[in-house]
């Protein structure tokens, strides 16, 4: 039905036409094409191989970034509990 489409997207493998969309290559150049799914940009991957060793390393650290460090946890072993003792009574 009409109001199909009017609710939510339309659940289809193939596109009947063909979309406007802007290619953008990884040097930064764009160019208009169309193209089978209606989107906006395509950004094409980053070849890694041709980048320098120190940049590939910090684009590497950035897309996988380290895992926090697990903090220790507070004990109670070392603190006088007659010093808070006033803050109990009521």
């Amino acid at each position: 039905n009409s109001n199909r489409a009017a609710i939510g997207h339309l659940q289809r493998q193939l596109y009947g036409r063909r979309y406007p969309v802007l290619l953008v290559s990884t040097d930064g150049s764009t160019v208009r094409l169309r193209y089978s799914e209606p989107k906006r940009i395509l950004m094409l991957p980053l070849d890694s191989s041709t980048l320098p060793e120190a940049e590939r390393k910090a684009r590497l650290r950035r897309q996988f970034p380290s895992k926090p460090k697990a903090k220790e946890e507070e004990t109670f072993e070392g603190i006088d509990l007659d010093t808070y003792k006033k803050f109990w009574k009521k």
